[in-house]
């Protein structure tokens, strides 16, 4: 294998490996020892590729937050195209994109990470959250598909529903009957999110 080929080799594995380790375990609790290792180079080696710990989680965020955007978006464009036109079922789909690319609870494990992170790392992990998962929420929000409650707003929407999302990432809280499937699961969350567990009187 030439070098060029090795280099891109080794970077897209540390990827991999830091991918699988920061999702799972989160920021704080990840290591460039322990993704060096996993990878089968030297921290050295490692560093060749990313100048610190926290390049590498931004880096990892990145690839995750453009497969999240790019799953709703596909989404958002079906409820446009009038292919999907009941809201929780469109809301579950968009659910599912981040249950597909994410092992943990996605809030949780940004959120985690924001105070370890130095200023300017903070900035970009706050902009690329914008980005890839609260602009495409707010978008669907918009949508016909689903009616907000009187003054709320579409930002509101997205960030209460993203950080409601939870008892899906655990086993834990279970949430539907014992022998419900995970879209069963899902729609269950998305109904309470939705309308609430008790009726106005």
């Amino acid at each position: 294998m030439k070098r060029k080929e090795q280099l891109t080799h080794t970077h897209t594995a540390i990827l991999a490996a830091a991918r699988k380790a920061f999702l799972t375990q989160g920021y704080q609790a990840t290591s460039t020892r322990e993704i060096a290792r996993e990878v089968g180079i030297t921290q050295p080696a490692l560093y060749h590729h990313f100048s610190d710990k926290e390049a590498i989680f931004l880096a990892v965020v990145n690839e995750v937050g453009q497969e999240a955007k790019t799953g709703m978006e596909q989404v958002i464009a079906q409820v446009r195209a009038g292919e999907q036109t009941d809201g929780v079922e469109a809301l579950a789909a968009m659910t599912e994109v981040l249950l597909k690319v994410h092992p943990r609870d996605v809030f949780t494990v940004l959120h985690g990470s924001f105070r370890f992170l130095q200023p300017d790392n903070q900035g970009q992990l706050g902009r690329l959250f914008m980005a890839d998962y609260l602009q495409p929420l707010q978008a669907f929000f918009t949508l016909d598909v689903v009616t907000l409650q009187p003054g709320m707003n579409a930002q509101e929407a997205a960030n209460f529903y993203l950080t409601s999302l939870s008892p899906l990432f655990n086993n834990f809280h279970h949430v539907g009957p014992a022998d419900a499937s995970p879209h069963q699961q899902v729609v269950t969350l998305l109904r309470l999110i939705l309308f609430g567990i008790a009726v106005k009187k």
